[in-house]
């Protein structure tokens, strides 16, 4: 399976590798451009910070920018103003994000899928539980939003439901980096390092546990119903 799984979908594989990599690249030398220009985001009128939605979207949506930064760089400068807008920015990059996934894979990963009936029968249970699934893999502060909208993708959910689950998986982690945005004195302390004291350390790892705990019973639930189609 794992020879097949290179040898037919390499430009697949090659695009989630970036997905992964790109955002820690990128995000750091932004942080720095950022601190050196923070007059370009002071007092934005309202269509400066519209378009600017419409950036973060796009930086997000292609692995430019983690979802993390673009929150406490968001509530550093805009304030809770900005709030709405970030929480739509994320339905967008992840719409984006979904289409670009499929657009990519074209269909590759279902005709391999189907060599395998066990692996294609889990990725199919999965898909019945979508809702709890996608959830699942957003409230996590550790798993890549852009990385995670390409694996989502392949188990071809309806956009409407991955679109509702993707923002409401998110709002948790969101609404609590925004705040520490605000909170912030210095920009690059703040992005380099967000300093969210023993509280903060204890709720983004409630939220891991919860995901990863989560995910876990989704994925044997689905293993056990497809064995016991098997028997």
């Amino acid at each position: 399976m794992w020879k097949k799984l290179l040898t037919q979908n390499t430009g697949t594989l090659l695009y989630s590798l970036l997905l992964v990599v790109v955002p820690v690249v990128v995000s750091s030398g932004l942080a720095v451009w950022l601190y050196r220009r923070q007059s370009l985001m002071r007092d934005l009128t309202p269509e400066q910070m519209l378009l600017y939605f419409l950036v973060v979207s796009l930086t997000m949506a292609f692995a430019l920018t983690p979802t993390t930064f673009v929150a406490l760089a968001s509530g550093f400068f805009l304030g809770w103003e900005g709030f709405p807008g970030v929480v739509v920015a994320y339905g967008a990059a992840a719409l984006i994000g979904y289409s670009m996934a499929r657009l990519v894979d074209q269909g590759k990963m279902e005709k391999l899928l189907h060599q395998f009936p066990k692996a294609e029968g889990i990725r199919d249970e999965l898909r019945h539980q979508s809702w709890s699934l996608i959830i699942l893999t957003r409230i996590s502060p550790v798993l890549p939003f852009a990385f995670m909208t390409f694996v989502l993708s392949l188990v071809r959910v309806p956009r409407l439901r991955f679109l509702v689950a993707s923002m409401a998986g998110m709002l948790p982690r969101t609404l609590f980096f925004f705040w520490v945005g605000t909170q912030a004195q210095d920009l690059l302390a703040l992005l380099q390092d967000p300093n969210a004291g023993a509280t903060g350390k204890l709720l983004m790892g409630g939220l891991v546990v919860a995901s990863f705990g989560g995910l876990y019973v989704l994925f044997n639930r689905a293993l056990k119903k497809v064995l016991a189609k098997k028997k």
